[in-house]
């Protein structure tokens, strides 16, 4: 075997390294790294959500117990509490919705392969 040959050999193994072990372990990282910075970015959208929920949910019941107390009689109060409850109970269904919605295109777009990849 000449001394050439040897040498094409070597390179041709660090090439088959480089193309078989090397590269794909570098893309795997990287699509980690690219789910991660994914992940934290989905968690900060919901709680961003939860959180606009909860201040939406808690002005509409102030409001409601500021309607109660300026209310000229019972009748009035029941009123104002029935309608509370009703408009509070359709919020919560589709803040339900809204929260479960952004899961699932989170979900979706973690189980589907990025562009380029």
């Amino acid at each position: 075997m000449a001394e050439g040959d040897d040498a094409n050999t070597g390179d041709q193994a660090r090439a088959a390294f480089q193309d078989h072990v090397v590269d794909p372990t570098r893309k795997a990282g990287e699509a980690m790294q690219a789910s991660g910075r994914r992940m934290v970015e989905n968690s900060s959208t919901i709680g961003v959500a939860i959180i606009d929920q909860a201040q939406t949910n808690a002005q509409e019941a102030f409001a409601a117990m500021r309607a109660a107390a300026q209310a000229r009689d019972l009748s009035e109060v029941m009123q104002i509490q029935g309608d509370f409850l009703r408009q509070q109970g359709k919020r919560s269904m589709d803040q339900a919705r809204e929260i479960g919605e952004l899961i699932m295109r989170f979900g979706r777009a973690a189980v589907t392969p990025a562009k380029g990849e």
